[in-house]
């Protein structure tokens, strides 16, 4: 059983509020009992300029305003019997996050979407997979605005889509949802194959293909079954970014789950991996469960 005992939160307050983590704390039922509150200050908003030298003051009234927040975030969690920390730091989201993630030992971080503007979403897409490289913590990327055919928030881990490339990776994140069985409902378990797969093959050789990969879902759906889930397999044809966003829309799925390397090859970094794509442009909530990594 995944047992997720520590969570590490990480917010800027405006993609994160306490309705989130209000949606989160059915963790409970698989061991959650101590939330981490992380809020980083970005250096350059403290950071020396011309004329003013390092903005102390400025420092001191953004850790201030966090910590009022989590103040009160944190008397909730008091109140349901849980355990709080916070951390409240200047620097960078990626070296603050694994170096939390590592001093608190957590079983999942969560951060929020990253910035939709156009040079910010350069910098947050290269924090995303930055940040998958580096730690071998499951990441769950929370999408506050969740496109309104999805299922209530209150309740995001009731109807995950799992995304497999039949790959080492795919098989973890099974792993870990297999693990969620006291939370899940439904999973749906969908496989996109390349178009290009298909260029030149004759009808009977399409079938094949189809047979062949059906089987194969649904060899993932009788895990999920045999653990006591529903589960519904789904095969797809195109680019894997957009059709699965697509399936995830279709089949009302609460979050998108997929699996990652974390080795972070020159291919990914250059073009992009599909989990950093669907955590960064899907409007869905994704968790990314790494298969290795972690610098």
């Amino acid at each position: 059983m995944t047992t997720i005992k520590r969570m590490l939160f990480a917010t800027k307050f405006q993609e994160l509020a306490f309705d989130a983590l209000e949606s989160l704390l059915d963790l409970r039922a698989v061991g959650l009992d101590h939330v981490i509150f992380l809020n980083v200050v970005e250096r350059d908003k403290v950071a020396m300029h011309r004329g003013v030298g390092y903005q102390k003051s400025e420092e001191v009234k953004l850790k201030e305003v966090a910590n009022i927040h989590f103040i009160e975030w944190a008397e909730q969690l008091f109140e349901q019997g849980m355990e709080v920390g916070v951390h409240i730091v200047v620097g960078t989201l990626v070296q603050q996050v694994v170096r939390a993630a590592s001093m608190e030992n957590v079983d999942l971080i969560v951060i929020g979407r990253p910035t939709r503007g156009r040079l910010e979403q350069i910098v947050s897409g290269a924090d995303i997979s930055d940040l998958i490289r580096r730690t071998r913590v499951p990441i769950l990327v929370y999408k506050q605005e969740d496109p309104p055919e999805a299922p209530l928030k209150a309740h995001p881990f009731t109807r995950p889509m799992l995304a497999t490339d039949w790959s080492p990776a795919a098989g973890k994140a099974l792993d870990f949802l297999v693990g969620l069985k006291g939370l899940v409902e439904e999973i749906s378990v969908i496989h996109v194959g390349k178009e290009n797969a298909l260029t030149g093959l004759s009808a009977m050789d399409v079938q094949l293909y189809r047979k062949t990969h059906r089987k194969k879902l649904q060899a993932i759906c009788d895990t999920f079954e045999n653990a006591g889930i529903r589960a519904r397999s789904h095969l797809y044809v195109g680019d894997p970014y957009q059709e699965i966003e697509r399936a995830a829309r279709e089949w009302r799925a609460s979050m998108i789950v997929t699996g990652c390397s974390g080795k972070g090859t020159w291919h990914e970094r250059i073009i992009g991996s599909i989990p950093r794509f669907l955590a960064e442009k899907s409007d869905i909530s994704t968790l990314i469960v790494p298969h290795e990594g972690g610098s």
